[in-house]
């Protein structure tokens, strides 16, 4: 009688050790894989804003600014206008920047920001008409007295190197940019223009004096 009841308990402990040697791993199978690790901003920057300015932020479309050496407070703010907050629309209004900067947190933004500013900046290479640079030349250091036009180097400095946070280092730019920035402000299309300061300056500028002073800007080095 001893000798089945022994043997009774032996095949139970024998049919119960597989079970208990299986159990972990089934509990390693239902477990919620780990998340997945933050991007780095240099993976945000050659993922996200590589196609429109090439990773290191020196853009070869004219029509898209360069950002490399640019104030790090002043990428951030726009950044910041780009995106949708709550109920509010974003400042600046580009569906295209707007999509890019859905899933970026304020971090990344200043992140970003911190990374463009310490690129090298390669100026914009586009050939400019000679004529149109030399007249930019004059507006952008002397303005326009007769039309109350301020000197851009005023905000922006002698040498195109801006003052951050608010207004940004402009030498070397693209001028198809430079240009659709300003006609952009001209028509008030732009946020996030304090005090209306470009607005109120551009509206007393024509067509020409802007196309001349976007020439200039780009071969400002």
């Amino acid at each position: 009688m001893k000798m089945i009841k022994m043997m009774v308990m032996l095949a139970a402990f024998a049919m119960a050790a597989p079970i208990s040697a299986e159990a972990p791993e089934d509990d390693a199978a239902s477990a919620d894989p780990p998340p997945a690790a933050p991007a780095t901003v240099e993976e945000i920057a050659s993922g996200v804003c590589a196609g429109c300015h090439n990773a290191d932020g020196n853009s070869v479309i004219p029509m898209n600014p360069i950002l490399a050496g640019q104030h790090a407070e002043y990428i951030t703010k726009q950044l910041m206008d780009f995106k949708a907050t709550g109920n509010e629309p974003p400042k600046r209004n580009s569906p295209v920047m707007s999509a890019m900067v859905a899933t970026l947190s304020q971090e990344d933004m200043k992140a970003l920001g911190a990374y463009y500013a310490k690129q090298k900046a390669t100026p914009s290479s586009i050939a400019a008409d000679e004529k149109l640079v030399e007249a930019g030349k004059v507006l952008y250091h002397g303005g326009n007295l007769g039309d109350e036009i301020p000197a851009c180097a005023s905000c922006h400095g002698p040498t195109g190197a801006g003052i951050p946070p608010h207004y940004p280092a402009i030498a070397g730019q693209h001028a198809e940019y430079t240009m659709m920035q300003l006609e952009l402000f001209n028509k008030a299309e732009r946020g996030g223009d304090d005090n209306n300061v470009m607005q109120k300056v551009l509206t007393r500028m024509n067509p020409l004096e802007k196309r001349a002073v976007s020439a200039y800007i780009s071969t400002m080095r």
